[in-house]
């Protein structure tokens, strides 16, 4: 079992920044995914970035070149900086965890609001 815990949402104008936090109750292997993902309201919660395989990542088309994704082992931390946000930014963000085998499991954070708004 995993429990995650987002912090760091808040309410933020156009263009400015946020860095968000997921920290883990025990430690992940590197080789296991961690991501973060949003859903705004009315719509389908969507991938924001991912990290798997030890340094891969992956980011959705929206948040490429503004997002970075990172992790801290040692801390069982997981981040997300955004800059240049948007409007279309607001969501709740979720973070994920997805263990490889043979353990398994995809384990999801409470969630964490982000609200860009002037």
């Amino acid at each position: 079992q995993v429990r995650l815990v987002e912090s760091g949402g808040g309410l933020v104008q156009p263009g400015g920044s946020l860095r968000l936090s997921c920290v883990a109750s025990r430690s992940i292997s590197r080789f296991d995914t961690m991501g973060w993902y949003r859903q705004a309201p009315g719509k389908q919660r969507e991938l924001v970035a991912r990290m798997s395989s030890g340094s891969i990542t992956t980011y959705a088309d929206s948040t490429k070149g503004r997002f970075t994704i990172s992790r801290d082992n040692a801390k069982n931390t997981l981040y997300l900086q955004m800059n240049s946000l948007k409007p279309e930014d607001t969501a709740v963000y979720y973070c994920n965890v997805i263990i490889m085998p043979p353990t398994g499991g995809n384990y999801w954070g409470q969630g964490t609001q982000v609200t860009v708004s002037s």
